[in-house]
């Protein structure tokens, strides 16, 4: 892989990169919000419709932890299109669920899914883009997931508008997968728009791509990673999980608000749908505020929106305008969360021994994820115990905590940055 570019545009190669990324991104939107309501309407309480919304994202969780170890042995192409076929399986037992166990399995299959898709792809993209074009090609790639998950909302709003079963928003996530099935396994190989791959022996022989021996590393040793980097993984790392926990929490929190005030499957898809347009509208300000201001000057603001919109939703559940406090607190969320767009990917990227950076990102993506899956069953826990009104507050308090982590310890750790 020549460094400098080379033969390589991105251009000419967007398409065969970029759309199964967008077309899986879709695919899983349309679904996220209308997830507690199936369960509900399959008789669980608000808490049971929680925890089984959260079994996307710990099924992302357990996925990591094989996911290098398999695109090592079967490649990214192959490895991606697996995902997706998986994930057309996670629709499918999702499909004939009549009761919210049922229909939990099948979502924590489509997060064991993405875990691998998510891995393979950024595999792939480390092989087959130059170093030069590297950063873009990433920017691309979180934009292509944005724009997945606005496009995937708003159509599932309109299909559930029409049909009146919030159902049939899997059968939209299913047309995604299959679209990205085709386009991983039937369109071109992406090296072949590029230079050479650069190639990795491996110490028991095996050849790899540079992008799968990156993946590989970033799972290989997890656990004694994280013994390693134990203090700044348990200050700033514990941070990024708070951070990640807020932001997760959007997914539940929202839909089981939206059931809660009594919403229409279909407003609650619209409203949810456009909060995350806002939220792609404005995502490219935080590499602008972290490149000029500081790390620190995105890090604080995002979790302190975040945690502002919640809490004052906390104490809008009885109001008789609560819909439109809901509107308002989930366009603040997506204004706050965009903020700290990439914030996560570029503070792990500077903590990282430059020598050997992969397992260290691989220990620290995890720890984000940790807080990805914890912070659903952290909403559903607390809406059993005391209402959906204290989860929400709970989530305000723990993103301030998390706010003021980041104030303190980012200026001990990147006293430059």
């Amino acid at each position: 892989m020549n460094n400098t570019g080379g033969s390589f545009s991105l251009r000419k190669s967007a398409i065969i990169i970029y759309l199964p990324s967008f077309l899986f991104a879709s695919a899983e939107g349309a679904i996220i919000p209308v997830i507690p309501a199936m369960s509900n309407g399959m008789g669980s309480t608000l808490a049971v419709a929680g925890i089984v919304a959260s079994m996307l994202t710990l099924g992302i969780l357990v996925g990591d932890i094989p996911s290098g170890w398999l695109v090592s042995r079967l490649g990214e192409r192959i490895s991606m299109t697996l995902a997706a076929v998986v994930a057309l399986i996670g629709v499918g037992i999702s499909l004939v669920a009549r009761d919210p166990l049922t229909l939990g399995a099948g979502i924590f299959v489509l997060g064991l899914s993405n875990a691998q898709f998510a891995l393979a792809r950024h595999a792939l993209l480390t092989t087959v883009v130059p170093l030069a074009f590297r950063a873009r090609a990433l920017s691309l790639l979180g934009g292509m997931f944005r724009a997945g998950a606005v496009v995937g909302p708003l159509l599932s709003a309109g299909l559930i508008g029409l049909s009146g079963n919030p159902h049939s928003a899997l059968w939209l996530t299913a047309v995604g997968l299959a679209g990205t099935v085709i386009t991983v396994y039937f369109l071109p190989d992406p090296a072949a728009t590029s230079d050479a791959p650069k190639l990795v022996t491996e110490p028991d022989g095996r050849v790899l791509t540079s992008g799968e021996d990156e993946v590989e590393k970033e799972t290989r040793g997890l656990f004694r990673t994280i013994r390693t980097h134990g203090s700044v993984l348990a200050r700033i790392g514990f941070a990024s999980t708070i951070t990640g926990a807020m932001r997760s929490s959007r997914n539940v929190l929202l839909p089981l608000w939206a059931v809660s005030i009594g919403l229409h499957d279909a407003q609650t898809a619209l409203i949810i749908g456009l909060a995350t347009a806002l939220d792609f509208a404005l995502f490219y300000s935080s590499g602008i505020i972290m490149d000029h201001w500081g790390r620190i000057w995105a890090a604080v603001p995002t979790l302190v929106v975040m945690s502002a919109s919640v809490s004052v939703l906390a104490c809008t559940h009885d109001l008789k305008d609560a819909t439109t406090w809901f509107i308002v607190c989930a366009m603040v969320f997506a204004v706050g969360n965009s903020i700290g767009s990439g914030m996560m990917l570029t503070l792990g990227s500077d903590l990282a021994p430059p020598s050997n950076p992969a397992p260290f990102l691989g220990a620290f993506r995890f720890m984000l994820d940790a807080g990805n899956a914890g912070a659903p069953l952290l909403v559903s826990g607390l809406t059993a115990l005391a209402g959906i009104s204290l989860a929400a507050g709970g989530m305000g308090i723990l993103g301030f905590i998390g706010a003021g982590m980041m104030l303190r310890y980012i200026p001990r750790y990147l006293p430059r940055r």
